[in-house]
């Protein structure tokens, strides 16, 4: 039986209807569709691609365009605000109806959702406030107040905003802190739909703590807000059974910021009644060098079944391995995205063994493929009624968890890691080395001011003459 909480031409920006639901009671897999004006529909279960800084890493918008089905892009507020001597953020100067459209030169019609931190967000030293939360910028830790974030998402203009979260990362919640976590959160939301544009959209977050203690929160918005709250976002899909059916919120889209880290993580928060999806996962296997290559619920006839010698199939194929230096197959010979029609393992391989950018950007493509791939045939097997079914002999034919990265991987980014103290380790491995060991024995004995003479006699280039 189909529902809805209204559609863009009755004056809403945003509809969502939910076009299958095996029972609208119990806690379950459903289908539906997310519209938003002027960007494409959003058929559900699907997910939101994750961008650092603005961008989908490793891909442009063309590329994007051209060689990706995703839903829409996650956006993090952190990426953009940092300290500064004076002035605005660029963000904020950018022109046009949608600035965060233009100024991360987003394909007009990806939705676009921005929220006040990354997933998976850096834990903060500083504890948030009544007014404010820490987060993680390219320069530092700051705060940000509610006040400001309502004035971003003005000035911004994003398809949807999250609402700020008193989300204590990285650490478990005592039980005073537990009551005041949602005292803020739906104070901030109340400001920020008080305080918004008439058809900007906003997602409630739902706390990653026990539902009763946030009980009179989701209540409030069911009671009062649900007709200017126009999805959820959970940062812990595992409440999803404890929203009583007969709330108004039942209705609405749900969003996941729970990271899952695996295929099967992902099935069974659809299992649950989710929506929308974050998944962090794609780009930590791009990065290291792994090609995604699982099928729901089985490997496709012309695929290439990769055991790990016990019968489980492995979910990916680590890259790096000199196995593939000579082999001129694709990633997946089933698969249909551009990396797969147009190379083999073989180049790949050299690539990233090059470090070559463009290794990455294949893999980033081939992955998404995969992963929108996967989410078609979730949508498939709810739609044919085989869902529970389909995921029994998923399990039983995949491993649990990605392989092991063996590769370096690109350079890491360091804005998006906390330092740990003056002894912690590079995160990046040096650019430049030593040629050998008698060149780095003859270096560590370089003194600057020696002499050229001197210099010559620890095996450098003789002094040239007048």
């Amino acid at each position: 039986m189909a529902a809805s909480n209204g559609f863009p031409g009755a004056g809403r920006k945003i509809a969502f209807e939910i076009l299958s639901h095996l029972d609208a009671n119990v806690a379950g897999p459903r289908l539906g569709k997310l519209s938003i004006k002027g960007r494409h529909d959003v058929e559900t279960p699907n997910f939101f691609a994750v961008t650092s800084r603005g961008v989908i890493p490793h891909l442009t918008p063309d590329v994007i365009s051209s060689h990706t089905h995703i839903g829409g892009v996650h956006m993090a507020l952190e990426d953009f605000v940092e300290r500064a001597m004076g002035g605005t953020p660029p963000v904020v100067n950018c022109p046009g109806p949608s600035p965060l459209h233009t100024f991360t030169a987003l394909p007009k019609s990806l939705p676009s959702l921005l929220a006040p931190r990354r997933t998976p967000a850096v834990s903060a030293p500083n504890g948030n406030s009544n007014s404010a939360i820490s987060i993680f910028t390219s320069t530092g830790f700051q705060v940000l107040s509610n006040k400001s974030y309502i004035s971003y998402v003005e000035n911004l203009r994003p398809d949807i905003a999250i609402s700020l979260a008193d989300i204590p990362y990285g650490a478990l919640p005592g039980t005073k802190r537990v009551a005041k976590m949602g005292d803020r959160t739906q104070e901030w939301l109340s400001q920020l739909i008080n305080e918004k544009r008439e058809e900007q959209v906003i997602f409630a977050p739902v706390l990653p703590i026990d539902y009763l203690d946030q009980s009179e929160y989701l209540n409030n918005i069911a009671d009062e807000q649900a007709d200017e709250v126009s999805g959820l976002a959970l940062y812990d899909s595992n409440l999803l059974p404890d929203i009583p059916a007969t709330t108004a919120i039942t209705k609405l889209p749900r969003l996941s910021l729970d990271e899952p880290s695996s295929p099967r993580q992902i099935l069974r928060q659809v299992s649950l009644g989710m929506d929308l999806f974050t998944v962090p996962f794609i780009g930590f296997a791009t990065d290291a060098g792994i090609a995604l290559t699982f099928r729901f619920p089985r490997p496709l006839p012309t695929g290439v079944a990769i055991s790990n010698g016990v019968g489980a199939l492995q979910l990916g194929v680590d890259m790096w391995p000199a196995v593939h230096a000579t082999s001129v197959t694709p990633l997946d010979t089933s698969c249909s995205c551009y990396t797969c029609t147009s190379h083999h393992r073989a180049y790949v391989q050299h690539l990233l063994s090059a470090k070559e950018m463009l290794g990455w950007v294949l893999l980033q493509v081939h992955n998404h493929h995969i992963l929108s791939e996967f989410f078609a045939a979730i949508r498939e097997s709810i739609s044919s009624g085989n869902f529970d079914a389909d995921c029994e002999e998923f399990g039983r034919i995949y491993e649990s968890e990605l392989p092991e990265k063996s590769g370096q991987g690109p350079r890491v980014r360091g804005y998006h890691f906390k330092s740990e103290g003056p002894s912690e380790p590079k995160k990046n491995r040096p650019a430049w080395g030593n040629l050998g060991s008698d060149d780095q024995e003859a270096s560590s004995k370089l003194v600057p001011d020696e002499p050229a003479a001197e210099l010559e006699g620890k095996g450098f280039a003789e002094k040239m003459e007048d």
